[in-house]
């Protein structure tokens, strides 16, 4: 074996120096089970310290002789696919991913027929797993359901939207029974062997993350998923990934990458934004020691302060991370995302389309919700301010319908929505719309952001009251005047939400329940207000009026734009009433 470690038996002097080290260490001349382990851990160090490459060409020479290394390699490209957006790329990740599944079938059992680890437990029992095919089978369900997300993404062929669906099955069930194997003792023997850890750190952060998943789901869709075995536990799912990230396992950083994606993305778009930043906080305190050039490690620490409120701080440090690495510009583009919200948060728009406007040119993730992004920005300028930066603000709506995509044989809701508020520029004598930046800021949930900072929702306040003004002064109402109005009363009712002013806030939701039969387009607007009524009330201490405004949106409405966005936020919103409320009774 020409690499085992440098026997120093100082494990934090050999972290310190795995770089230079690197440049030699030879290829290995064979590979047993700790080994491989070893040496994937030095990829993943090389990894998260922007050495996207160096990673790759460790893991590459015994891609196709070991488990872990083609894993790793794998989950590398799998992670640049799902970022770059590119069809060559997917599908050089799923060829990959292909390859991969391939070698982990080879160390698994193969004594059966139907090669399950279901039926493995059935007729013959986790003791007779040797070490080595119980990571097999933790290594081809992390590959299956890697394979899986990318297939989803793929092409418009519903075929392999079953497909994709079918390996997520495997994968979970795969998942369970191993997780029945740890909670039954039957690995007990195991338990002094210097990997074991590892085989648990993957069961941890398999059923963690399934889980976690599962639970955000909205009653029907699960009800559905119930009937073919899944089920989601929310609490187990967190326990888990916490029991993941403390340990010393390959996966610990999988798992405080799940609860980050979880309490700084996830709760926020799909739940009432409440992720726990202080559990955020500590879990990337250690690796922000241990890189603190780290590109993905420094996104986090901006986005966590960007949830803060900290929006200056956030934007030093998405500098930093954009020039920490050059090697994969998909980084780039996340925090060019995140600026352009950092700025529009201020109103600071001629900095906000910079980026916009960046996103436009350099990333393929969605051109269409891009272009709207940049002309919605440019809506909130004076008009010669926008038309000095040469852009078309008509051309630009105009062009976003044709920009479209679909994935999985459907369109994007954000894409359909954006289309949707684009079409007033379609005629002749387009009808402009109104504060288009802050609707797609409440799109995604930025007002319970930007409500962290009394200043800059004041600030809002301001300019949404302009737009109200001026709404009200027009001379010739248009079609759109309603729409336009209810619009004005939801993004009001939420400043002032924010800024503690509940009473006013309770008016302007109320202004637009009442409009309801006078809507003609923006019809999502009335199931999101009931459900930032109930919100409102929920916060005053009613849990019983939250309940039944958060169920009036829940049960009233159908067919509206974002739909299942609202669904993801009702759930987690009902979750947190009905279980606070069981949790207060006698």
């Amino acid at each position: 074996m020409a690499y085992v470690g440098n026997g120093t038996g100082n494990e934090a002097a050999d972290e310190e120096n795995f770089e230079d080290a690197f440049e030699n260490i030879p290829v290995a001349s064979k590979m047993n089970l700790r080994n491989s382990l070893e040496e994937c851990t030095m990829a993943l160090n090389l990894f998260l310290n922007n050495k996207f490459s160096e990673a790759l060409e460790l893991l590459r020479p015994w891609a196709k002789d070991s488990m872990y290394h083609a894993l790793g390699y794998s989950t590398i490209l799998v992670m640049q696919a799902a970022m770059t957006f590119e069809p060559q790329d997917i599908q050089m990740g799923i060829g990959t991913m292909k390859e991969a599944l391939q070698t982990c079938q080879r160390f698994r059992k193969r004594n059966t027929v139907v090669e399950s680890l279901s039926n493995l437990v059935s007729k013959q029992s986790g003791e007779h797993l040797s070490e080595e095919e119980m990571h097999a089978e933790i290594c081809y369900a992390e590959c299956l359901l890697q394979k899986a997300a990318l297939t989803f993404v793929q092409d418009e062929n519903m075929i392999n939207f079953i497909k994709g669906g079918l390996k997520i099955r495997t994968s979970y069930q795969i998942y369970k029974e191993c997780h029945q194997l740890l909670l039954s003792g039957l690995t007990a023997d195991k338990n002094s062997s210097e990997t074991h850890h590892q085989f648990e750190g993957g069961v941890k952060l398999g059923i963690g993350a399934f889980n976690l998943m599962l639970s955000l789901l909205p009653s029907r869709i699960l009800r559905l998923l119930e009937f073919i075995g899944f089920s989601g536990n929310r609490d187990l799912g967190l326990l888990q990934l916490r029991e993941g990230a403390s340990g010393t396992s390959l996966r610990a950083i999988l798992c405080v990458l799940t609860l980050l994606f979880y309490h700084t993305y996830v709760s926020l778009i799909l739940g009432t934004g409440e992720g726990n930043l202080e559990e955020a906080d500590a879990l990337l305190e250690p690796y922000l020691d241990k890189f603190p050039n780290g590109s993905i490690i420094l996104f986090y620490a901006a986005r966590i302060d960007i949830l803060k409120g900290n929006f200056e701080q956030a934007q030093m440090t998405f500098q930093k991370c954009i020039v920490s690495q050059q090697e994969w510009k998909q980084i780039h583009h996340l925090c060019y995302w995140e600026l352009m919200w950092c700025f529009s948060f201020q109103q600071d728009w001629l900095q906000a389309y910079r980026y916009a406007d960046l996103l436009c040119k350099e990333s393929k993730w969605s051109k269409a919700i891009y272009v709207f992004q940049k002309a919605a920005i440019l809506s909130m300028l004076p008009e010669d301010v926008a038309k000095s930066t040469g852009e078309d603000i008509v051309a630009l709506f105009r062009q976003v319908e044709s920009l479209k995509q679909r994935i999985a044989g459907k369109s994007i809701p954000t894409e359909k929505f954006a289309v949707r508020k684009s079409r007033r520029y379609a005629s002749s004598n387009p009808v402009k719309l109104i504060l288009p930046a802050l609707e797609m800021m409440y799109v995604w949930n930025g007002f319970t952001i930007v409500g962290k900072r009394s200043d800059l929702t004041e600030s809002l306040l301001v300019t949404v009251e302009n737009a109200e003004t001026a709404l009200q002064n027009e001379k010739d109402q248009t079609e759109y005047f309603t729409d336009d109005q209810c619009l004005v009363q939801l993004l009001k009712g939420l400043c002032l939400k924010h800024l503690g002013r509940l009473l006013q806030a309770e008016l302007c939701f109320n202004q637009v329940i009442q409009s309801e039969k006078r809507v003609k387009y923006d019809h999502y607007l009335l199931p999101f207000t009931y459900y930032e009524l109930g919100l409102l009330y929920k916060q005053q201490g009613d849990k019983d009026k939250a309940i039944k405004f958060i169920e009036t949106a829940k049960k009233n409405y159908k067919d509206y734009s974002l739909e299942s966005r609202l669904h993801f936020r009702i759930h987690a919103a009902l979750i947190n009433l009905k279980g606070s409320t069981a949790s207060t009774s006698p």
